[in-house]
C-alpha cells in the first residue's frame, strides 16, 4: 500500500529535500506539493501531511490536517512546548497523530541529548545557534528543544544560573537557558551548548554542512513513524534509542 503525502511548504528549501526523500522512498508517493500560500484544501485525499511551511501558517496547517483526520509530520520551526500544548487537545480528540521534529539531523538530536545528559553536572548553560540570514524565526526550534531538554534534566537541581538576563544582550531565556541567535550568510546550521562550572567548561557543537545529506535519514525515519503515530510526538529521539535514558 502506498502512502500519499501532501507537502505544505514543498516549494521551499526544506520542503524540496522532503519531496526528494518521499519520491525516492518505497511505499510513499507525493500526492500534492503546496506553497505556504496555496489553498490548504489541496491536502484532501492525502494519507499523511508534511508541514515545512512557515511559523506564521504552521498552526493552521496542523489544524487543517487534524480536522480532516490526517496524520501530520511537522518540520516547521517555532513549535515550543507551550505552542504544542495549544494543539494537543485537538489532536487527541481527533484520534490522529502529530509528530513535531525540531531538527531532522541525527547528529543534532544526539548533540541535544548529550547536552541534556551533561546539564545536571553544571550550574550554567547557554546556547549559541547560527542559521542562514533568510531564516525568519529565532531562536531556532532546535535551540528551543535543547533548552527544554536541559531544563527537564535539571528537575532536582533547578534552573540553570543565568545572571543579568534583564539585559537584552544576554539573549532570550528559554526554560531558564539563555539562547543567542546569529543570522548570517554562508551558514546552514550550527548550535553550540556551553556548560560551565567552577574551573571548567564543556562545549557541545553540532554543524550542518550539507542539509540534504544531513536531513535525509531523519526524514525517512520520521515518515515511517508518522504514518501510524497517535497523539502528539515530539523529537526524532522518540524513534531512536540514544542510550542516555528518555527525558
Amino acid at each position: 500500500m502506498t502512502t500519499r503525502v501532501a507537502i505544505v511548504g514543498g516549494t521551499g528549501k526544506l520542503g524540496g529535500i522532503i519531496r526528494s526523500v518521499v519520491e525516492a522512498e518505497d511505499g510513499f508517493d507525493v500526492h500534492a506539493t503546496l506553497s505556504s500560500r496555496d489553498d490548504i484544501a489541496l491536502i484532501g485525499g492525502a494519507d499523511l501531511v508534511v508541514d515545512a511551511s512557515t511559523p506564521a501558517v504552521s498552526v493552521d496547517v496542523v489544524r487543517a490536517a487534524v480536522e480532516r483526520g490526517i496524520n501530520i509530520l511537522i518540520g516547521t520551526s517555532g513549535w515550543s512546548s507551550e505552542r504544542i500544548a495549544l494543539v494537543r487537545p485537538l489532536v487527541e480528540a481527533a484520534g490522529t497523530g502529530a509528530v513535531f521534529i525540531p531538527n531532522f539531523s541525527l547528529g543534532s538530536v544526539l548533540g541535544s541529548a548529550l547536552a541534556a545528559a551533561a546539564a545536571p553536572f553544571f550550574p550554567s548553560a547557554e546556547i549559541v545557534e547560527a542559521h542562514r540570514d533568510t531564516k525568519v524565526d529565532s531562536p531556532s526550534g532546535t535551540a528551543v528543544r535543547t533548552a527544554e531538554l536541559i531544563a527537564a534534566s535539571r528537575t532536582e537541581q533547578g534552573p540553570v544560573l543565568a545572571p543579568h538576563v534583564d539585559q537584552r544582550a544576554r539573549g532570550q531565556q528559554v526554560a531558564s537557558v539563555p539562547v543567542h541567535s546569529l543570522r548570517r550568510p554562508g551558514v546552514i546550521a550550527r548550535q553550540e551548548v556551553i556548560l560551565s562550572g567552577a574551573g571548567e567548561s564543556l562545549s557541545i557543537v553540532h554543524d550542518t554542512v550539507d542539509s540534504a545529506a544531513a536531513y535525509a535519514p531523519g526524514i525517512r525515519l520520521a515518515l515511517q513513524h508518522a504514518v501510524e503515530a497517535r497523539g502528539v510526538v515530539v523529537g526524532l529521539d522518540s524513534f531512536i534509542d540514544i542510550g542516555l535514558g528518555r527525558r
